[in-house]
């Protein structure tokens, strides 16, 4: 069990009364409760609990799925992070707002004002920053946001929770793409969230917001929001489209709507593979739905192997910088890979003439508790010595202090042009967005020469005003105005 937990991220599904080559026999009454009191009693002693998910019926008996969750109080909680994607006005702030607080909306924007970031964001109704909210679940699927005087109280939800979903808020207006792919690349989502209004279907930014998150390899689920504002027929139409899309060459998902708890428990189980996509049908004003979302969410599967990442060397992408009066400069990211501990010194870079510098970590903060450490898989915030926030940029890496990084300027790549209303020719410049990095490159050389739409070739990228520090095989996208190629980093050249 230890084992099959630790595959998991933390959880594991049992399913009792199947045979070992999948002949679901069944077990009687006598001996299915003695069997779940044997995994309760092997759960206990590794500190985790267990939840009956559903009973089904076998061929001589009872056949039962089980959840198992870790739930030691010193271990740090289950996180699933979730990038919740789609057109302006579809209601993604709104529907993150009702999850976490567990208050229906008015139909005027109430959830959505509880959980915007900016006051312009209130006056205007539309997301334009990355913002986190979590939903927390206890050992028994139960949410604790639900039970705190501040539903949306980080150090609170972490503390009690053993699993949080981490949904990152994203602006959904074309205008924004450049910090919607900041967010999407920067927090490294197991799951993105397309959100589609019932009354106005799949619209454009909708359907690219789901060709990045294919392209990027996300598995995703799709939530048709404000089915209170249409007629069933209407709610239909929409359905039928996402489902048509989501079919389409290219595309080629299998498309699960959601119809009783056996689809949501199917669809879980599965829906890491990238080949199914689960749709829900909610209304935020009425609550129709919600209760479906929820306890999808609550056995939702982590994806990202972190526990493997923790053993490798440390490296953080910069995505938030602020000046704290009284503290200096503060820095945040995600930690993809390593250990990071108070008091270490660490390397950050590179800057503008290429160079890297040693700093020291005086604080961290994960989910705005103090703590003497942190790992990969984890958004951290740390408190830098002997460096100014004013020399540092968004798109910048801390890594340990023993590593000799280098400071790319050009790197040869295999793209494939997903979208483009002309020809791409060397000399074109487009916006490299890798990580938390975003910058202008130029193509330096195509072997094809002209790349059109679907072609796939070898170039040479250069970055035309700031290193960065890339590594082979990272995965980017390159926009103009939309998302126009995705490409692999094959050699880094200097």
């Amino acid at each position: 069990m230890k084992y099959r937990l630790a595959e998991g991220g933390g959880e594991a599904f049992y399913v009792i009364g199947v045979t070992d080559d999948g002949n679901p026999i069944g077990l009687d009454e006598k001996e299915l409760k003695a069997t779940i009191e044997m995994l309760n009693r092997a759960a206990l002693k590794i500190g985790a609990k267990t939840q009956i998910l559903r009973k089904a019926s076998g061929k001589r008996g009872i056949i039962a799925e089980i959840l198992v969750r870790l739930s030691l109080e010193e271990k740090p909680p289950i996180q699933v992070s979730i990038a919740a994607l789609g057109n302006v006005d579809a209601g993604k702030s709104t529907l993150i707002g009702i999850l976490c607080t567990g208050v229906l909306d008015d139909g005027n924007g109430l959830a959505m004002q509880k959980i915007a970031r900016f006051l312009h964001e209130i006056k205007s109704g539309r997301t334009s920053s990355v913002s986190i909210h979590l939903l927390g679940f206890n050992d028994i699927g139960e949410i604790v946001n639900y039970t705190l005087v501040n539903p949306l109280n980080e150090p609170e939800i972490f503390l009690k929770a053993s699993k949080i979903l981490m949904f990152s808020d994203l602006g959904g207006h074309e205008r924004y793409l450049k910090t919607t792919l900041r967010g999407v690349m920067a927090k490294l989502p197991d799951y993105a969230m397309l959100v589609v209004a019932a009354n106005t279907g799949l619209q454009i930014m909708g359907k690219e917001h789901l060709g990045i998150s294919i392209a990027l390899r996300i598995p995703v689920f799709i939530v048709i929001n404000k089915i209170d504002l249409v007629h069933k027929e209407k709610v239909n139409e929409t359905l039928e489209e996402v489902k048509r899309i989501l079919k389409m060459p290219g595309i080629n998902k299998l498309p699960i709507e959601i119809k009783d708890f056996d689809d949501i428990i199917v669809s879980a189980r599965h829906i890491s593979s990238g080949r199914i996509v689960p749709i829900f049908k909610v209304s935020s004003v009425s609550g129709e739905g919600i209760k479906f979302l929820k306890y999808f969410l609550n056995i939702l599967p982590p994806r990202m192997r972190w526990r493997e990442k923790m053993k490798e060397p440390l490296l953080i992408y910069i995505d938030e910088i602020f000046n704290v009066k009284g503290v200096g400069t503060v820095v945040g990211g995600l930690i993809l890979s390593g250990v990071i501990n108070k008091d270490e010194k660490v390397l950050i870079g590179p800057f503008k003439d290429g160079s890297w510098r040693n700093v020291r970590v005086k604080s961290i903060h994960v989910n705005r508790i103090p703590v003497e450490k942190s790992f990969a898989g984890l958004d951290t915030t740390l408190a830098l010595a002997d460096i100014k926030s004013d020399e540092i940029k968004k798109g910048m890496a801390i890594l340990d202090s023993r590593s000799s990084p280098l400071s790319i300027r050009k790197f040869s790549a295999r793209v494939t042009i997903l979208k483009h209303p002309t020809t791409i020719t060397e000399g074109y410049q487009a916006v490299f967005h890798m990580k938390s990095i975003r910058s202008t490159v130029r193509f330096s050389k195509i072997t094809k020469k002209v790349l059109r739409t679907g072609d796939t070739s070898n170039v040479i990228l250069e970055f035309l005003f700031h290193p960065w520090y890339i590594k082979e095989n990272d995965i980017f996208v390159l926009r103009d105005a939309r998302t126009r190629a995705i490409g692999k980093i094959v050699r880094v050249l200097s």
